[in-house]
């Protein structure tokens, strides 16, 4: 934890390590990203599954697909929801928006920071759980203006190694193979 704090750039959470965008069209996303802004590749998930998934603490069965790419050190996630169900990113579309929609913080302290952010004041907007219970994550329902909504992402476990791994393959990434899907 003292590592995690000594480069913070928030006082509570940290450096930003992710921007996630929510969008109606995966595909083209990745195609923008990867062939106008260069960034890449693109580690695609077309089915998502979640141990479980809440929103506003009501049980939801969200269907979505995630793109992850770094830029840098910096983590560029593109979601799209395949269905109708209640989540945060469904508000965000329905509102008339697409892009920019949540800042995600990293943690392997994760039960210990999002006890701190709930004694705060902060609220629980929607959470889940990918791959089992270090792959917890939460968006607190922080949004004052377009894509201030914080995820706090647990990376303590296969999740963390896996970011890594997208990271590195970015790193003098020359182009080829600009999409690859994830089974």
């Amino acid at each position: 934890m003292r590592e995690e704090r000594e480069g913070r750039m928030s006082r509570l959470f940290g450096a930003v390590r992710q921007n996630g965008y929510v969008v109606r069209d995966i595909h083209a996303a990745m195609d923008h990203w990867a062939k106008v802004l260069g960034i890449g590749p693109w580690f695609y998930v077309e089915r998502v599954k979640t141990d479980y998934f809440r929103h506003r603490g009501a049980d939801s069965d969200v269907e979505m697909s995630i793109a992850l790419a770094n830029s840098g050190d910096l983590q560029i996630e593109l979601i799209q929801q395949r269905n109708d169900a209640p989540s945060m990113y469904k508000e965000f579309l329905d509102s008339g928006r697409e892009g920019l929609q949540h800042m995600a913080f990293w943690t392997t302290d994760y039960q210990d920071l999002h006890d701190r952010a709930l004694s705060l004041g902060y609220k629980v907007g929607h959470e889940g759980q990918i791959g089992g219970a270090h792959g917890r994550f939460a968006y607190f329902d922080t949004e004052l203006h377009p894509g201030t909504v914080i995820e706090l992402s647990d990376i303590s476990g296969g999740k963390g190694r896996f970011f890594e791994h997208v990271r590195q393959a970015a790193m003098g990434w020359d182009g080829s193979d600009p999409i690859r899907p994830i089974k």
